[in-house]
């Protein structure tokens, strides 16, 4: 589990860093070099499709983790009710 967060965060930070290269570029960009902005335009719409895969991932990764949290707090509260005696009335 802790391999596949790290691993995670590891695309992320790339993705990330991609991000600011091509902001970079683009800021560079000269505005008559058509095949290079359209080679950005390329490269950003690529990236924004990573990125959003990037977010369906965490999306689903929090999704589970919250189920999870949920089902280990019901078995606490079943674990608990177990524990205790029970009460009689006289």
């Amino acid at each position: 589990m802790a391999d596949v967060m790290s691993e995670g965060a590891i695309g992320a930070e790339q993705l990330l860093r991609r991000l600011q290269r091509l902001t970079i570029h683009a800021e560079a960009a000269d505005v008559n070099d058509r095949a290079r902005i359209i080679a950005l335009i390329d490269d950003v719409d690529t990236l924004r499709r990573r990125l959003l895969r990037e977010c369906a991932r965490l999306d689903d990764e929090l999704r589970r983790a919250t189920v999870r949290g949920t089902a280990i707090g019901a078995y606490a509260r079943g674990a608990q009710s177990a524990r205790l005696p029970l009460r009689r009335e006289h």
